[in-house]
C-alpha cells in the first residue's frame, strides 16, 4: 500500500451524520494533541479510511464501514463517522475480551524506492534487534501463513492506536479480534466479521 496524496480538504469539508448510540461515542472521537506534525498525521490517517475496522470499547461494536472527518470547529480532533444508511456493516454485541492489542504497528516508509509505502513492525522476542520492518500487505499475509487457518490475525484499530513514534512519524498500533472469544453472535454474524477484516486486510 502506498502512501498517495489525499484531498485533505474533503475530510474537512464533511457534513457529520452520526446516527443512535453513536452521536455520544467518545471512541469515535479521537485526539490530535500529541502529534506534531498535524498535516502530516491527517493525510496518514487518511490512507487507512474504511480500509481498517474500528472496534468501540463503549457500545461493543465494530464499524465497517465510515469516514474520517476532521472537524474545523475542534482542532487536533480525528472523528470517525460510520456510514449512518448502513446499519448491516455494524456488528453488535462484540465483547471487549475478544479484542487484544497486538504490538504491531503500521508505519510510513518514507525513504524505500516506492515513495512512501506502508511498512509492519514486528516486535522480535530474540535477536539483537527488537523490530522488524517488512512491507504492509507482505507482512500480514506472512503472520497468517503462520497461524491456524482458524485464528487468523483479524486486525482492528481502537481509539488510542494512532500514536506518533516521533516527531515526523505517525503509526497505527494493530488490535485483533479473537472470533472464538465471540458470544452472542450467529455463526452467519461471526462469518462476516471474519470475511469484512480479511477482505479489507487484503487491500492494504
Amino acid at each position: 500500500m502506498a502512501l498517495s496524496s489525499v484531498n485533505l480538504s474533503q475530510a474537512f469539508d464533511l457534513e457529520p451524520v452520526i446516527a443512535g448510540d453513536d452521536i455520544d461515542n467518545s471512541d469515535l472521537v479521537w485526539n490530535l494533541d500529541q502529534f506534531k506534525q498535524q498535516k502530516l498525521a491527517q493525510e496518514f490517517a487518511l490512507q487507512f479510511e474504511n480500509r481498517l475496522c474500528i472496534y468501540s470499547v463503549s457500545v461493543a461494536k465494530i464499524y465497517t464501514n465510515y469516514n474520517v472527518f476532521f472537524p474545523k470547529e475542534e482542532n487536533r480532533q480525528l472523528v470517525i463517522l460510520p456510514n449512518p444508511f448502513a446499519f448491516h456493516d455494524i456488528f453488535q454485541e462484540v465483547p471487549e475480551v475478544a479484542v487484544k492489542p497486538t504490538g504491531l504497528m503500521i508505519i510510513p516508509d518514507y525513504y524505500s524506492a516506492k515513495k512512501q509505502k506502508m511498512m509492519l513492525r514486528i516486535p522480535l522476542r530474540q535477536g539483537n534487534e527488537p523490530y522488524r520492518f517488512i512491507p504492509l500487505n507482505k507482512g500480514l499475509k506472512l503472520i497468517n501463513s503462520r497461524r491456524p487457518p482458524d485464528q487468523p490475525l483479524l486486525p482492528l484499530l481502537v481509539k488510542g492506536d494512532f500514536r506518533e513514534l516521533d516527531e515526523g512519524t505517525p503509526s497505527l498500533h494493530l488490535h485483533s479480534i479473537n472470533l472464538n472469544k465471540v458470544s452472542g453472535l450467529s455463526p452467519m454474524e461471526i462469518a462476516g466479521i471474519r470475511s469484512v477484516i480479511l477482505a479489507k486486510m487484503d487491500c492494504l
